[in-house]
């Protein structure tokens, strides 16, 4: 766990890197983010933002998608990263769970979990182990160990793609968008959640949220991406306490809660826009 008083590693370096798809699309304008080993980093912004696409360019699946990285580079633990297949990142301890809760439908929730571990050499008994402590996690997940995840709700979707990342025995986890589509109690337990593993389990978290404010309530750190560029970053305490993030993304202002009818000039008044 981070405090602001805590001398921390920088785990995953992002330096000025640009993005094209389609060797015409042009989505990442020369974004850089610093990930400190240990903590949980926001990544914010609305909907084409360009956050899914850095998670993307970190665990390296934009060639499924005909992007690439043309400007910038990637480090994780100092080592550069862009070139390797997607299989050598997660062999190097970071994994991605992809927005949409990605489950293998006809297969139970059990061996959704398993599926997890599939790289791993180091046998049947520490797999188990890890397997017991991901059902400690999500007591949900136990409850429907013979279930398809076809057919569980959302929120247990979410904690199997979860729990099946945990299942690779990862140093730092990719969260893409955790809160879409859950009802708001579920979307502060899998944060409540994300907070116990990243404290007891060491755990580093990169995580893409356009829920500004949960995700700052439990981040150590935030970036704010709009248009492909890094506009704003810092402390996840003094941005929920900015005034402009309270008033462009979290719809308060000095006066109150604003209305749609009021702040619907937001572009044209934001200064890191002019």
């Amino acid at each position: 766990m981070l405090d602001a008083t805590t001398e921390t590693d920088t785990v995953l370096e992002v330096n000025n890197i640009e993005v094209i798809y389609n060797h015409v699309i042009l989505v990442l304008k020369g974004v850089s983010l610093s990930v400190p080993k240990g903590g949980i980093t926001a990544l914010l912004g609305g909907n084409g933002a360009g956050k899914t696409t850095t998670l993307k360019a970190v665990s390296n699946l934009l060639h499924s998608e005909r992007g690439e990285v043309t400007k910038g580079n990637i480090r994780y633990n100092g080592e550069r990263i862009q070139d390797l297949g997607p299989e050598e990142v997660v062999k190097r301890g970071v994994i991605q769970v992809m927005e949409g809760r990605h489950c293998f439908e006809h297969l139970t929730v059990e061996e959704n979990l398993l599926t997890g571990a599939y790289t791993r050499g180091d046998g049947r008994g520490a797999v188990s182990a890890d397997l017991e402590m991901v059902y400690d996690y999500f007591p949900r997940l136990k409850e429907r160990r013979g279930s398809q995840a076809g057919y569980t709700s959302g929120g247990e979707q979410q904690m199997v793609a979860i729990g099946r990342a945990l299942m690779s025995r990862p140093e730092t986890i990719l969260l893409d968008e955790p809160s879409m589509g859950l009802a708001p109690q579920l979307v502060e337990q899998i944060f409540g959640i994300v907070k116990r593993l990243n404290e007891e389990q060491g755990v580093t978290f990169l995580l893409a949220e356009q829920n500004t404010n949960v995700a700052l309530r439990f981040a150590h750190k935030g970036y704010i991406l709009e248009n492909g560029r890094v506009v704003m970053d810092g402390p996840a305490k003094d941005l929920l306490e900015n005034p402009d993030v309270k008033e462009f993304y979290l719809g308060v202002s000095e006066e109150g809660r604003r209305s749609f009818r009021d702040v619907r000039s937001y572009r044209r008044r934001k200064r890191w826009l002019a």
